[in-house]
């Protein structure tokens, strides 16, 4: 009997901080529901440039890089590819319709070495900097090989003076 009580305490405990979560996650999604849905790529897009099979890691305000968007099937990390056209570029993110970031809302792409809740090694992420709607945002992937999907993304962004590398900060 003397380990019911503890135990009920440390369960009482786990329950609020999930509750807490829960309720955090879904004010975040309420804040972002104004947010547009992502375009579905149109019927006649190019030849496909350069396909590559990513991991998507996250989607953040650019100004506020620990600030994940949590709507429109950006709020989770999953497997997906990455197939860049003339037109702009379709991510397909495991689970979710695929996506079509056209070239005009293109602002920009670099490396970063770490986003929200991962880091990794030294210019290891790939990001692509666009507009959603009228918000600037970052999209993270993790690619096995980011040289060339950083090359091949590059002709995408306007031709203007943009960071390529966000470290930390």
């Amino acid at each position: 009997m003397d380990k019911v009580l503890p135990a009920l305490v440390i369960l009482g405990f786990l329950v609020l901080v999930f509750v807490g979560l829960g309720f955090g996650w879904r004010v975040r999604q309420r804040r972002q529901a104004g947010l547009p849905a992502l375009a579905s790529p149109p019927e006649s897009l190019g030849a496909s440039a350069f396909t590559d099979d990513v991991f998507y890691v996250a989607t953040t305000r650019s100004d506020a890089p620990t600030d994940r968007i949590a709507v429109r099937g950006l709020g989770f990390r999953a497997r997906a590819s990455v197939n860049v056209v003339a037109e702009g570029l379709v991510l397909s993110i495991a689970g979710q319709p695929d996506a079509f970031i056209p070239k005009s809302a293109v602002r920009g792409v670099g490396r970063a070495t770490w986003t929200i809740d991962r880091v990794v090694g030294r210019d290891g992420l790939v990001f692509v900097r666009w507009m959603l709607g009228d918000t600037e945002v970052d999209t993270n992937l993790l690619s096995e090989d980011p040289d060339t999907l950083l090359t091949v993304l590059a002709p995408l962004a306007p031709a203007r003076t943009f960071p390529t590398e966000r470290g930390a900060a």
